[in-house]
């Protein structure tokens, strides 16, 4: 009775999710409510535990703003979501949930149980095995309920789920707090994973050590709203990995590092109706233009997906942006993945001696032009944070998101002091932690742009920025992150009782102790 709670047209469901990237999965449903049911539709998605569950337990129940229609929408499109069910009862045991079966309304029930349709039942479990004779004595257990149909194994009309947890133990998954329930529901909508096989990064033709893993490619462009018409810019771009994601949901992206027709690289900068056409940025050529080779490089990834390529990608540095005077508000989505300076520095047009004054500017002579590297300088975290926020403020359109990852000192918890860049033309929708090491984790960070970029705007994003960075100098400059991370100390060593031992709970208490996906860092 407790979930069938209405307000509306809206009701509860069961949110079953895949145990991996806690921090990840309430905020991807939050988007995908945004990009399927409109503006405002994230922030009415509504969230509550079942009775005795821990908040990272996969099992969440949730309200969303809108029919079924939304949660198979969301379901289907979601990385992290395993399924959606319109939940006809639960229980401690297998007694209580048939008597809240029996409870849930039967004008609820009988339009799925029709002579006319075909169904399934499933058992599934988290934290246990169920052998297959055990899930066949489960399955005939439900006499009760009054099924017409004719069961359907390979494509039924309705599926329907039994869903099993167990008594945890301190190395079974979750916190002991959890108690064991069965959930007994019809699936709405259910997750679609081939694209992790088909884009895993083994198997793609060019890749490069910061590569994105694709699982997080595709978690970036859903918190950007990628989708049909959408256009979406990596200043970043490196060997693409973030634009497959985004193109595969159907957006056209940008890249600015070398064009394959010069004519309209130059009219880019002239005509924005131009910009449909492109998808992106980096300021080496090298790994854009020439890659591997001819036939492996940043096109051979659009074109081993069949994805539409880009016609353009522009050499291009953030810390000097190559758009005309005056050109704003043209893109829906910035999504990349900044250079921390752990595993890969951030590059800087310019060169020590030119930046220094050492040596005057100079002109690159025409007939050097074709294969010229341009000398380039480090790139601190505070300066490549600081203009991908200003960009993001000029290029964005209002309501366009802001989607990157930020680096974290795991000890820097000074109170009162902001934990993440801030801007006024932004708002912050979701932070999402990844924690790589005891010392080190990575924050994505999801930002809404809610008014338009002026000149008071750029002031007080300038003011932010000063404070921000005197307030993290000890690891915003160029190296200082490098150095507390990887440099010795004395907390870093394990206590003698943790040796040999490795919990399974991959929440907030043990979840350090992942494997770090250092991908694109």
């Amino acid at each position: 009775p407790e979930v069938l709670e209405r307000r509306g047209g809206e009701m509860w469901y069961l949110c079953v999710f895949y145990h991996r990237l806690l921090d990840y999965r309430r905020p991807e449903v939050q988007s995908l409510a945004e990009l399927f049911g409109g503006p405002g539709a994230g922030d009415a998605v509504e969230w509550r535990m079942p009775e005795n569950h821990h908040e990272d337990s996969p099992f969440h129940l949730v309200r969303l703003p809108g029919d079924e229609r939304l949660a198979a929408q969301i379901a289907n499109r979601s990385l992290l979501v395993k399924g959606i069910f319109e939940l006809w009862g639960q229980g401690a045991t297998y007694d209580e949930l048939e008597k809240a079966i029996r409870e849930y309304p039967d004008e609820r029930k009988l339009p799925y149980l029709t002579p006319e349709s075909s169904f399934k039942i499933v058992v599934d479990s988290f934290g246990k095995v169920i052998s297959f004779e055990e899930q066949n004595e489960i399955i005939k257990g439900f006499t009760y309920i009054p099924f017409e149909g004719r069961v359907n194994l390979k494509k039924p009309e309705h599926k329907f789920f039994v869903l099993e947890t167990d008594d945890y133990g301190s190395q079974n998954g979750l916190p002991p707090v959890v108690q064991k329930t069965v959930f007994f529901g019809r699936e709405v909508g259910a997750a679609d994973r081939h694209l992790l096989p088909t884009y895993q990064l083994k198997s793609r033709k060019y890749i490069g050590p910061t590569a994105m893993d694709c699982e997080m490619a595709f978690l970036m462009a859903n918190q950007g709203l990628a989708r049909t018409g959408k256009l979406v810019y990596d200043p970043f771009v490196g060997t693409g990995s973030i634009l497959v994601a985004a193109a595969h949901f159907g957006a056209m992206t940008m890249v600015c590092a070398y064009c394959r027709n010069k004519y309209i690289a130059v009219l880019l900068l002239v005509n924005v109706s131009l910009i449909k056409f492109f998808q992106g940025a980096d300021i080496d050529i090298r790994v854009v233009r020439d890659g591997r080779g001819p036939d492996c490089n940043i096109w051979s990834n659009f074109e081993q997906y069949k994805l539409p390529e880009p016609l353009c990608v522009l050499r291009a540095d953030n810390n000097l942006p190559p758009w005309r005077p005056g050109l704003k508000e043209i893109f829906d989505a910035i999504i990349c993945d900044p250079p921390y300076g752990v595993r890969a520095g951030g590059r800087k047009s310019g060169g020590r001696k030119l930046l220094k004054g050492i040596i005057p500017p100079y002109t690159v002579p025409d007939e050097k032009r074709e294969n010229h590297i341009p000398s380039t300088a480090p790139y601190s975290l505070a300066e490549c944070v600081h203009d991908l926020l200003h960009l993001a403020a000029r290029m964005l359109v209002v309501g366009g998101r802001l989607v990157f990852f930020y680096p974290m000192l795991r000890e820097d918890d000074a109170a009162g002091v902001a934990k993440f860049p801030e801007h006024p033309c932004f708002k912050l929708v979701s932070s999402c932690e990844q924690i790589l090491s005891l010392r080190y984790s990575r924050v994505l960070l999801t930002m809404v742009k809610v008014g338009p970029y002026t000149e008071e705007v750029e002031r007080m994003g300038e003011e932010r920025h000063q404070e921000f960075r005197e307030n993290h100098q000890k690891w915003m400059e160029e190296g200082n992150l490098h150095t507390a991370v990887f440099s010795p100390a004395e907390h870093d060593k394990k206590p003698e009782s943790d040796r040999g031992s490795k919990p399974k709970y991959r929440g907030k208490v043990f979840k350090s102790l992942e494997p770090p996906e250092l991908s694109g860092i």
